[in-house]
């Protein structure tokens, strides 16, 4: 890997060309479940059940921790589906609100519904039409028992959601990302992420607000955290709930997520001059941001028009391989 550079290879993500704990930290979103086709051979997402979907991307995230140094971070945003049909995986994304493939798929949805013999292929998790599948979470918990350990569900708030023509439940106007980790013990640089506060909030140490313990009310204060709360703070821990309005890209690729999603990801999870790891590279916006950042940065795409005609647009001084 070059000193602060950027390699992409034509890949399929199960099988990284990579040496085993070469990455510090991946940040990544894979192609969702019953979106849309992209046109690739051997792409993921159009699975016929949300089961073999999973395990898909138990697969995939395997293989990423075997690049992944022991210290390492996994930041994972994933996007979940509804049941549309009886017929096979019809689902659309409200991330993206792609309307010409919701009124494909409900088209689809008429006609299985049409069908005297059509099987309900949902079966085996009781998944309905109009059911919200829960994709996300069967990915984490799938990978924590795989032998991840899940460490926080980040609320990825979007002020400008996509509309949806519904009438029957919220639009929706969240995605998740999760922190996943190798191991136990990693690295993580809160101070690097730290978010601003209101002019009110204190320090915090370990003991009593020395407001909560006045004179003479017979409660004893800790004079350790009272002299640690004396002075207001203007930066606290950041908090699991990210507002970052979705951007969009005018080039081929549709599912793109924002760079100011992908910033704290990197500044959190690794130092600079470390390697950055998209396997689902797309666009090439983690690249952008681990460059921007100081740091190298490997992209793996299964789709060489992908990386070609986007990435290498977007990425400045890229080496491009192809691994076949």
């Amino acid at each position: 890997m070059p000193d602060l550079g950027a390699l992409l290879v034509q890949a399929d993500a199960r099988h990284l060309p990579l040496r085993d704990e070469s990455v510090q930290c991946v940040v990544t979103s894979p192609p969702y479940w019953g979106l849309r086709d992209y046109g690739t051979l051997g792409q993921l997402g159009l699975e016929p059940t949300p089961e073999e979907y999973v395990a898909n991307m138990v697969e995939v995230f395997r293989e990423v921790r075997r690049v992944l140094r022991p210290g390492g971070t996994l930041w994972l945003n994933l996007g979940d589906s509804y049941a549309a049909s009886r017929s096979g995986p019809i689902g659309a994304s409200t991330l993206m609100g792609d309307k010409h493939h919701a009124q494909h798929e409900s088209r689809k949805a008429k006609e299985a519904a049409g069908r005297p013999n059509s099987r309900w292929r949902f079966d085996p998790w009781g998944l309905k039409p109009k059911d919200l599948v829960g994709i996300p979470w069967r990915v984490a918990f799938a990978l924590q028992m795989d032998g991840w350990y899940l460490r926080s569900d980040i609320i990825w708030h979007k002020p400008n959601p996509m509309p949806e023509s519904v009438g029957d439940r919220p639009t929706k106007a969240h995605e998740y990302l999760f922190l996943l980790t190798k191991s136990e013990r990693y690295f993580y640089d809160a101070d690097a992420i730290k978010e601003p506060v209101s002019g009110t909030a204190h320090a915090r140490g370990s003991g009593v607000h020395p407001k909560s313990a006045p004179a003479g009310s017979g409660v004893r204060a800790n004079e350790s955290f009272s002299a640690a709360v004396r002075e207001l703070v203007d930066e606290r821990n950041k908090r699991d709930v990210w507002t970052v309005a979705s951007r969009p890209y005018s080039g081929a690729h549709f599912a793109t997520f924002p760079e100011a999603l992908v910033e704290p990801c990197i500044k959190a999870g690794s130092r600079p001059g470390d390697v950055v790891l998209d396997p689902f590279n797309g666009s090439g916006t983690t690249g952008r941001v681990a460059l921007r950042l100081g740091r190298s940065y490997v992209g793996a795409d299964i789709s060489r028009e992908y990386l070609a005609e986007q990435a290498v647009r977007r990425l400045d001084g890229v080496q491009m391989e192809a691994v076949l």
